[in-house]
């Protein structure tokens, strides 16, 4: 079984769904999942998980974001992107680049933003887009999220291309159609590309026919990602035998349960930290608690059936 995350790029026509079940059939694997759905539509990185990775789902979901989308002014759609119903047309004669520009900024920083009927959030055990389907429109309560950064690539009205850099929960649809309200005139999304996520960037995605071709010559591996490669920041810490034994139960372990040779003389409060038993088998990820002078489990990688 493949263990450890694959950045793919999800082609326009699939959800992310499918190209997890295309990857199950290509791999023979079941346990696989993906980090953060992305809309049939848009394309981009999608770092999918394999085996005991699956754990990092959530918290590569948890990670900051980059897109470049195309906003398209004067128009107002259901779906807020441009495979929807059209519900409004205005011109756009009146805008022009500055006042294009001031309100795009605007969004930089905080802002509470009401997810779009047509997500895939639950309301009452039941999805946005399912009661979008029926004809029903329900109250969202608004999220806060985090516009780190707008990049205006180009405008060419009534056209902009932005690049935004943003935090986990962002509709970049909801975006658009909240800059094109605050302008006036409306706005929804044309075109979406993630960039980024974390650290898997464009530039090293791979497709899905890529991904077939690599498995079929038997070296897709190499472009799998190692779970613990994922915590780059992390210090490694080495562990003997019988404390490995009891870490691999997910108990705590102290300072002085380190080997010598991985051992720092000081950790922060909170630091989180690769833990590895003699034999350099990944174990778990630990986080250091001052207080109580312990290491205590935070994710656990270790699977039972494996030798220990």
């Amino acid at each position: 079984m493949i263990h450890g995350v694959l950045n793919v790029y999800k082609e326009k026509g699939y959800t992310s769904h499918d190209v997890v079940a295309k990857l199950r059939g290509i791999v023979k694997q079941k346990k696989i999942g993906h980090t953060g759905t992305l809309d049939p539509d848009a394309e981009g990185v999608l770092p999918v998980c394999f085996g005991k990775a699956t754990k990092l789902c959530d918290l590569l979901t948890d990670k900051d974001k980059t897109y470049q989308a195309v906003l398209l002014l004067g128009q107002v759609t259901d779906t807020q992107d441009t495979s929807g119903q059209v519900l409004e047309k205005h011109s756009t004669e009146d805008l022009t680049n500055e006042k294009v520009e001031n309100v795009i900024r605007s969004f930089e920083g905080e802002y509470d933003q009401i997810p779009p009927m047509y997500s895939a959030l639950k309301v009452n055990g039941k999805k946005l887009y399912e009661l979008a389907r029926e004809g029903q429109e329900v109250e969202r309560k608004a999220r806060r999220i985090t516009i780190h950064e707008i990049r205006i690539l180009e405008i060419n009205l009534p056209e902009v291309k932005l690049e935004v850099t943003c935090s986990k929960g962002t509709y970049i649809r909801t975006l658009c159609h909240d800059i094109g309200q605050k302008l006036g005139c409306g706005g929804c999304m044309k075109e979406l590309l993630r960039t980024r996520v974390e650290r898997f960037g464009l530039e090293d995605s791979i497709r899905l026919g890529e991904i077939a071709q690599l498995q079929k010559e038997g070296i897709l591996e190499e472009k799998i990602i190692a779970i613990d490669e994922m915590f780059p920041t992390y210090a490694q810490v080495v562990l003997p035998p019988k404390t490995a034994a009891a870490v691999r139960n997910g108990n705590s372990f102290r300072k002085r349960d380190i080997s010598k040779e991985t051992a720092l003389k000081e950790y922060e409060n909170d630091e989180r930290v690769r833990v590895y038993d003699e034999s350099h088998q990944f174990i778990a990820i630990y986080c250091y608690c001052r207080k109580d002078d312990l290491f205590k489990i935070v994710k656990m990688f270790f699977d039972g059936n494996e030798k220990k």
